[in-house]
């Protein structure tokens, strides 16, 4: 199936570059008292995964360890494996260029660009992803400049991006039976977990979850 044009591809993925740069932008505020102005930027443009990012932020805010941060963060990330999969067929050339293509895939691109035939329109995949990183990045940036003259962000409602913006990855999970009771698992454990458990633990704990999905596969 022919190719669409990468300017077409960036056309694409203009629709997405409003909430990823609030998201990002909601997530440099957050960051910069945890983690400072630097350290806050360079994580979006060398990781560019919210979840991860989030997920990380959450246990560090919390008292974990940076141990527990990374883990937490890489469970995130792991559905980026069974995406690669999908997408593997759809690139061509050396193994390199293979896998230098695959770091763009990130859940809206992967989306978009699927043809639901099996296939992916790498043009839309990697116009889609390089505007949500543009985004990202620049969304961070501002977050952390607004929160140098910021004393409190939760008085304004930004600690609530944390649970609202899992909700929402949540809510696309639950369409069928399985997939409730991997949430519900991980929610029970997590919950036992938090009565004793250092802070960060109970996330990774609740990923264990995850486990029941693979039973049969």
């Amino acid at each position: 199936m022919e190719q669409t044009s990468f300017r077409t591809g960036l056309r694409i993925g203009l629709p997405v570059v409003l909430p990823t740069f609030a998201i990002g932008l909601s997530f440099g505020v957050l960051a910069r008292p945890v983690l400072g102005s630097a350290v806050s930027v360079l994580m979006s443009v060398l990781v560019f995964g919210g979840g991860a990012q989030f997920a990380a932020l959450s246990v560090l805010q919390g008292g974990g360890t940076a141990v527990a941060a990374v883990v937490a963060g890489s469970l995130m990330n792991t559905r980026f494996v069974a995406m690669s999969l999908a997408l593997a067929p759809s690139l061509r050339g050396p193994r390199w260029r293979r896998f230098a293509e695959s770091q763009a895939v990130v859940d809206a691109s992967f989306v978009l660009a699927n043809r639901r035939d099996g296939t992916f329109d790498l043009s839309i995949l990697f116009g889609t992803s390089l505007m949500q990183y543009i985004a990202w990045g620049l969304g961070t940036v501002a977050g952390v400049a607004i929160g140098g003259v910021i004393s409190n962000p939760d008085a304004f409602g930004v600690d609530a991006v944390f649970p609202a913006f899992f909700l929402v990855l949540l809510a696309g999970e639950l369409g069928d039976r399985d997939r409730r009771v991997v949430a519900g698992l991980a929610a029970a454990i997590t919950l036992v977990f938090m009565t004793f458990a250092p802070a960060g633990v109970p996330l990774i704990a609740g990923a264990l979850a995850s486990l029941w999905g693979l039973r049969r596969r």
